[in-house]
């Protein structure tokens, strides 16, 4: 049963995802050469709690870390540990939060120094995508509309689409009906209505769309390992159009001071 939220829940919803955006954009300012992916999980976690949130993500199912921190040819669930981020990596950091209650959820691909162009690329069209199916969360369309419109953009671009993860509703749980698959056909599934809200979370691998799972239980890899990246927004359905609760503003602002640009 799809839950539908009160414009105060939204509001609640809202304050949880932009605590996840400013956590982005803290993580973004320390990931660097020689920097390992439990240290900036440390400083995720600090910035949360002094913020008056919960990681969402701690414990979850028996996951240990704040963050997924997900590198190169890992598509998501990355664990944190003692892996060295290197020159030319590029780090999906996927973040919740609980604050009064309610779940945020966000995830952004950051390139860590010289990244290769062809990257570079796979990244901006993943988060082209993204804005492609939120474009399509709208009064009368169906959740097929916003799947459709994710493949067929990253497809166009010679790109795979992972079929094994899907998106999801957010609420009061981190993962609540739908799913919303990154795949799909125009016109089918559950017509989408006022209150909705999801994370759509496109994740897209420049080569094969087969994943495969590594034995920690959690990571999962590109099957022909080549890169992988995802974005995430958490959005509500209001007014008849879509209203996007997270936020990459601050995390943008970051990388253009380090004069990062995808």
């Amino acid at each position: 049963m799809i839950q539908l939220k009160t414009q105060e829940e939204i509001e609640l919803i809202r304050q949880s995802s932009l605590l996840v955006g400013k956590t982005l954009a803290e993580v973004a300012r320390h990931i660097r050469p020689g920097v390992t992916t439990l240290h900036i999980d440390g400083i995720a976690e600090t910035f949360i709690r002094d913020h008056g949130g919960v990681p969402a993500f701690k414990g979850f199912h028996g996951f240990t870390g704040t963050l997924c921190t997900s590198v190169n040819a890992e598509v998501v669930h990355g664990i944190p540990g003692k892996y060295e981020i290197k020159d030319g990596d590029v780090v999906s950091v996927d973040c919740g939060v609980i604050l009064n209650g309610w779940y945020g959820d966000s995830a952004y691909t950051i390139p860590v120094g010289e990244v290769k162009p062809e990257v570079l690329t796979l990244l901006r069209v993943t988060k082209e995508s993204l804005y492609k199916g939120i474009e399509k969360v709208a009064a009368g369309n169906r959740l097929g509309d916003v799947s459709e419109a994710i493949q067929s953009h990253a497809e166009k671009h010679g790109y795979g689409v992972v079929r094994e993860l899907v998106g999801h509703g957010i609420g009061r749980n981190l993962h609540e009906p739908p799913e919303v698959p990154n795949f799909g056909r125009r016109g089918s599934g559950p017509k989408l209505a006022e209150g909705l809200v999801i994370a759509i979370e496109p994740m897209i691998n420049m080569g094969t769309k087969s994943v495969r799972h590594e034995r920690d239980g959690w990571t999962i890899t590109t099957a022909d390992g080549k890169p992988s990246a995802h974005y995430e927004h958490t959005v509500a359905l209001l007014g008849g159009k879509a209203e996007i609760l997270s936020s990459f503003e601050e995390i943008e602002q970051v990388l253009k001071e380090q004069k990062i640009e995808i």
